[in-house]
């Protein structure tokens, strides 16, 4: 089956891209429930699903709403305001659906699926009420699970929209759909999606697109259409396959002047997100020492901290991730 997306000029003028958490987070959410060791995201699933099991959200409402395969409620895909929002704010999109909306969604769930699970079920019956609970949860999966490694996700998923967006400047639309993915094709202002469940035409799309690089998508393309929205389409992000690839740090010389050997060997050995006390046994400091200088770096923007149950995971940010490329080029 395969669907057709008609653009006017209207629809040239609002297509854009995003960087959306939430389809990071459903996406990803299934593959951990797959529980397949994927290729790309072997060491990340690896890091991840015991703490996503410790916490028991690998049998919560995301488990219920998220199957393995086949359709997710709508809801969970609100279209993403600006091409960045945080995941607060998709969240409290979610929050804003209406009940008919999530309804509608679960209906078609229970068609796909056979059935409902029992919270999926109160949420059909209590949405606004039980709608908190699976915020709340995807809150604590986000948590565990993707903000520990989001600066490195997110410096993946920009590469794509800049290289893509510099394409259209350079090549226009057709370019960048003819090469987005082997399943799309564009021919006569009109965009062609192949091997589609359902049908697909601008007569149940609104107008414009959103076109959001993902990296847990896997191979195929993902779509949400809901009126009056405009349409959405997931593709895999350029870059995917070396996401969890070690990155050498050789040469931290010049860096370790600025910071400080100690810190440096830290950021150096937050490769992975870790603990104070693994990081303390990797690099020979004392628990206490380790701990100073995670304070001080998580200060100074170069650190991110995360609860993971009765430990905190630090990991390395954005602004650290470029000081490391900058110094060890």
């Amino acid at each position: 089956m395969q669907g057709e997306l008609a653009f006017s000029v209207s629809d040239l003028a609002q297509m854009r891209f995003a960087v959306s958490p939430m389809w990071e987070a459903g996406t990803s959410f299934r593959l951990l429930r797959s529980g397949s060791a994927h290729p790309v995201h072997r060491r990340w699933a690896e890091q991840v699903r015991p703490r996503v099991a410790a916490a028991g959200l690998d049998r919560g409402w995301l488990a219920e709403l998220v199957p393995p395969s086949g359709y997710v409620p709508d809801f969970l895909n609100p279209a993403p305001a600006g091409s960045a929002p945080t995941l607060p704010e998709e969240l409290d999109r979610i929050l804003a659906a209406p009940v008919s909306r999530i309804r509608q969604d679960l209906d078609w769930l229970r068609r796909e699926q056979g059935s409902l699970g029992p919270r999926a079920r109160s949420l059909y019956a209590e949405p606004k009420a039980r709608l908190v609970r699976v915020v709340e949860e995807i809150a604590s999966y986000w948590e565990l699970a993707l903000a520990p490694y989001w600066a490195r996700i997110r410096a993946v998923l920009d590469a794509d929209v800049f290289h893509r967006s510099r394409q259209v400047a350079e090549l226009g639309t057709g370019s960048l759909f003819n090469t987005l993915h082997p399943s799309v094709s564009w021919d006569d202002n009109t965009l062609r999606l192949g091997r589609r469940p359902q049908t697909l035409s601008r007569k149940t799309a609104g107008a414009g697109l959103v076109l959001i690089p993902s990296a847990f998508t896997g191979p195929g393309l993902l779509t949400r259409v809901t009126l009056p929205e405009p349409p959405q389409l997931a593709y895999p992000a350029r870059g995917v396959g070396a996401l969890w690839e070690p990155r050498p740090v050789a040469g931290t010389d010049a860096l370790a002047a600025v910071l400080g050997r100690s810190r440096t060997r830290l950021l150096t050995e937050l490769e992975t997100p870790a603990s104070t006390t693994e990081l303390a046994h990797r690099t020979g400091l004392s628990p206490a020492g380790a701990s100073q200088h995670l304070t001080a770096l998580r200060a100074a923007g170069l650190v991110s901290a995360h609860r993971a149950g009765r430990s905190v995971l630090y990991a390395r940010t954005w602004a650290a991730e470029s000081l490391l490329a900058a110094a060890c080029p």
